[in-house]
């Protein structure tokens, strides 16, 4: 009996000790299992958004403004009503007033995706670059966004057929370079006298808002070969602003600009005996006329103090007169307005707009009579040597050439050849590798 009692117990230890072993074992079968299906998951994508709105959670309907459409007219037809409208113009003021929607511009509605389909947000595009965003739910906020945009490192060049904005054309170039160029030359190249065979090639970024071009962002290199001369452009950081370089370090910027308006004809220069074209004697002309639509922009070439602004009825029209320093003076005539402020005793900057080519006065058709007295005597604006501003600073001189000798070998890398759409080229590299 005792014998048949020690052979029951063995064989339940056994059965206890088989179950636990098979019990560990299919544990680990199951952990590794459960560790092989968590390795094969694949995780989910990162939603897709627009305006940082997730683009699958909603309808979205695009649309552009049209001429004198209101924001009542838009979010009504989606079913807002006039009190909702009128709560989100009243809270957004701060934000942005909505009476200044402009036709032409984009702006998309966010709608529900369930079978009602109600508007959610309003998105108004108010540039290329930036939004805003209406909550049209709960306490109807209204934000500004920013579009991210990218920036391409871009190389082009051109040769003058006829003029400088045909170049830009002629090459598949952002017209717009022809202004910036300008803008970087206005000192040291009159570009309205770019001739045949001038030529020009630059570095710069290209400015992208969602896979879309819009525009020209910095530049940092040009060459601007200008009756055989080499004129170069380096973008270098001193005195707490970027400026314009030559080679040898001399700032592009001088004490006036080289013309008080850009990309027109000169139809009368400076001269002691000139056949007046009304009067029909000849008497001195002591100024320069530049032919120009009516209202095209006059700016100051230098700063100053506005020391004149009348009307003079046999001659110069409406005029301003400004006092840039104490040796120079200069005269802008037969003006059709003036710019706001632009008053008697203001002080104005190089640069900035202070009237509006006209016809008033002794005057035959719209231009501009520009005339510079130095020391009280008048003399040839086309021929005035106004002296530069601060080159390089001898401590920054070895950053400066090292940034230059860079600069001046990718510059020479581009290919003067013709027939190239050079706008389209990229250096590679990013622009802050060359900053």
């Amino acid at each position: 009996m005792g014998r048949n009692i020690r052979l029951i117990l063995s064989v339940i230890v056994l059965l206890t000790f088989a179950g636990w072993s098979f019990s560990c074992r299919q544990t680990k079968k199951n952990k590794k299992t459960t560790q092989i299906e968590l390795d094969t998951i694949t995780p989910l994508p990162p939603p897709v958004l627009k305006y940082g709105l997730p683009v699958d959670s909603f309808i979205l309907e695009d649309g552009t403004i049209r001429p004198n459409q209101h924001l009542s007219h838009i979010l009504g037809s989606y079913g807002v009503n006039m009190g909702t409208i009128d709560r989100i113009a009243k809270q957004s003021k701060n934000v942005f007033d909505v009476r200044k929607i402009k036709g032409g511009n984009s702006y998309t509605i966010f709608q529900t995706s369930d079978s009602l389909a109600e508007a959610r947000y309003f998105v108004y595009e108010n540039s290329a670059t930036d939004y805003y965003v209406f909550e049209l739910f709960d306490s109807l906020r209204v934000y500004r966004g920013e579009k991210e945009i990218e920036t391409r490192l871009r190389t082009a060049h051109g040769e003058i057929e006829s003029s400088l904005w045909n170049a830009m054309a002629d090459n598949g170039i952002d017209p717009m370079m022809a202004l910036r160029l300008n803008d970087i030359y206005a000192w040291s190249i009159d570009f309205f006298a770019i001739q045949k065979g001038d030529r020009f090639r630059v570095i710069y970024d290209e400015l992208f808002v969602d896979s879309v071009s819009i525009g020209i962002g910095e530049i940092y290199a040009a060459q601007f070969d200008h009756y055989g001369d080499e004129n170069y452009a380096f973008r270098f950081y001193q005195d707490e602003r970027y400026d314009y370089f030559d080679d040898e370090g001399q700032s592009l910027r001088k004490a006036f600009l080289k013309a008080p308006l850009d990309f027109f004809r000169i139809s009368s220069r400076f001269s002691h005996s000139r056949m007046h074209p009304v009067l029909r004697i000849r008497r001195p002309h002591h100024g320069v006329d530049y032919a120009a639509p009516k209202g095209t922009p006059v700016k100051s070439i230098g700063d100053g103090t506005v020391i004149t602004r009348a009307y003079q009825r046999g001659g110069g029209g409406n005029y301003l007169k400004i006092k840039h320093n104490s040796v120079y003076t200069t005269v802008y005539m037969h003006l059709s307005g003036f710019a706001k402020g632009v008053v008697q005793g203001a002080r104005v900057k190089q640069g900035q707009v202070i009237g509006f080519v006209g016809s008033t006065g002794l005057s035959t058709g719209p231009h501009l009579d520009f005339r510079v007295y130095k020391n009280g005597s008048p003399v040839d604006p086309l021929r005035v040597e106004a002296p530069p501003v601060e080159p390089v600073d001898k401590e920054k001189m070895p950053e400066y050439i090292a940034l230059k000798d860079s600069l001046m070998t990718e510059l020479q890398k581009i290919d003067w050849e013709p027939g190239v759409l050079a706008g389209t080229n990229q250096t590679g590299g990013s622009a802050s590798s060359i900053q």
